[in-house]
This record gives C-alpha cells, structure tokens and sequence, in this order.
C-alpha cells in the first residue's frame, strides 16, 4: 500500500480548508473534473461557508470547522490506495482512541476526511468514528443528524480501525446535506424570533 508523504498530506489539509471556507481559486480547482450534481453540491458552500482553523497537531487532529450549530473536529487522511488500515501504524490507532474520548467528553462528532489521490470527480470522503453506547444520547439536533447520516470508520477482522474509500459519504454530498441543515436552522430561529417579537407588541 502507498501513502501519500507528509508533505503532501499538508497540501490537502489546505485544499480541505479551502473548500469548506469556500475560497473561489480552490473550488475552481477541484470542481473541474467533477460531475455536475458533485459541482452543485461543492459550491453550495458559497450560501454558508465554515470557519476552519488549521489545528497544527496542537488540539490532537488537523482541522476544526464552525458553523452556526455546527462544530467539526477534521482528521485529514490521504492516499494513492482506496484502503487506509490503521493497523500500519500504532499512532493512527491512538489518534482515532482519543478523538472517540475527547469527543465523547465535549459532544462533538468527529470527521475524518480521507482524500483519494489521483481520483478524477469529488475525491474526497467523509467518515465518523462509532461512538458506540454512548451514541444515542451523545448528540442532538444538528450534530444528532449529521452523526447519523455519516458512515463510520470499520474495524477489520482483528480489531483495527480500516477507511474504505467506497463506502464514505462524498464530501459534495457533506456540504450540501449540512448547508440544507443550517438554513432551515437559521428559518427555525427567525420564526421563533418574529413569533416572540409579535407577543411583545
């Protein structure tokens, strides 16, 4: 199996960054070899982009996006193979152990972000961790939905995590699902405003 080198990991945090701060020169870029409903999908960020602040390892993962009721910490993962296996490295493991406790502690729903080099249209796939019993009750409104919406990272037959590049949501169809989320969650809150301001007069 072939990984992508450090370096290289780096350059798609960024473009990761730049698409889901809907920065023009990066959606342009990644948008010209895709399909039209995945282009649709992609530039839907332009109606809601996220804050994404570049964790540089300080905070345990690579990225962390916000948005009006949404809160992401990112994992980014890339590879020439469709197949990311944690077992190749004890620090993958860990990372993905601590990212199911801290988030666990502070009601998050953690990504991970799995960019498959060299593949032509959305090249990228989203992934959560199983938060296992706690799921259920763990999360509400927003994140609840998004969490359930998402598929979750395996386990291979000897109880490591594994990424198939298959099997994750694209990351068009991410921005379109959680964009619809915060419009109708910005429609809820100035109706429940107006309705307020109406009572008072």
């Amino acid at each position: 199996m072939i990984h992508a080198p450090k370096a290289m990991g780096k350059i798609f945090e960024r473009e990761l960054k730049g698409i889901l701060s809907a920065n023009e020169d990066v959606l342009s870029r990644v948008t010209k070899t895709c399909d039209t409903q995945e282009r649709v999908g992609y530039l839907r960020i332009r109606e809601n982009p996220f804050m994404v602040i570049r964790a540089a390892g300080s905070l345990g993962v690579d990225l962390v996006a916000i948005r009006d009721g949404m809160s992401f910490p990112i994992e980014v993962k890339s590879s020439t193979a469709d197949v990311m296996r944690f077992s190749r490295s004890e620090k993958l493991m860990i990372q993905a152990e601590d990212m199911i406790s801290d988030c666990q502690r502070v009601n998050l729903v953690p990504l991970y972000a799995y960019r498959f080099k060299g593949h032509r249209g959305d090249a990228w796939r989203m992934f959560t961790l199983d938060m296992g019993d706690l799921d259920m009750n763990l999360y509400s409104g927003i994140p609840k939905l998004v969490y359930e919406r998402l598929p979750k990272v395996k386990f291979s037959k000897t109880g490591n995590f594994i990424m198939r590049w298959k099997d994750g949501w694209p990351l068009s169809k991410f921005i379109d699902y959680t964009t619809a989320l915060a419009g109708k969650r910005c429609q809820t809150v100035r109706s429940n405003f107006e309705a307020e301001s109406e009572k008072r007069t």
